[in-house]
């Protein structure tokens, strides 16, 4: 029987930079998916977002056009937040987000709106350390706020200036 390769997120340098095999590979232990559930004034952390298995992303069918969610729909932002550690400690290096839509009517499948290239792009721009909130609504801004405020507070004085300047 042929042995199946498998997609891994790698920790560390497995090849030692010798280029061999798992060159490439993304190192996902430092980024943390947050959910805004902007209706419901919810934020949590969801690490099946990672993978679009998020609570929010399940039974949910997807197209890249808006219209696809209808006119009555549940808006989410997935947030990719970057922690970094320096000598003061841990901090919010990176902060991306992108648009999730939901349609609120009953069906055992629903409908929904996400750019998956979107996605994969603000992950990767989190990565690099970039943040770029300036596309979410004052509420949603507020919500993240708070959440990353309370949710551990010496790593928000340690975060950048522009994370800051972003959601205050």
């Amino acid at each position: 029987m042929k042995k199946k390769i498998q997609f891994n997120i790698l920790s560390s340098d497995s090849t030692n930079g010798d280029g061999g095999f798992g060159v490439g590979t993304l190192d996902l232990n430092n980024i943390t998916p947050v959910i805004i559930d902007v209706e419901r004034e919810d934020v949590f952390i969801d690490m099946e977002a990672l993978h679009g298995r998020s609570r929010i992303e399940k039974k949910v069918r997807f197209a890249p056009n808006r219209e696809h969610a209808g006119q009555d729909y549940f808006t989410y932002w997935i947030v990719w937040i970057a922690m970094q550690t320096s000598s003061s400690g841990a901090y919010y290096a990176g902060c991306t987000a992108s648009e999730v839509l939901v349609s609120k009517e009953e069906r055992r499948i629903k409908l929904g709106y996400k750019s998956l290239p979107e996605q994969v792009n603000m992950l990767d721009k989190a990565m690099k350390g970039n943040v770029i909130l300036d596309h979410l609504d004052s509420k949603s801004k507020q919500l993240l706020y708070h959440f990353l405020k309370s949710f551990n507070e010496d790593y928000w004085v340690q975060s950048p200036q522009i994370l800051k300047e972003q959601l205050i």
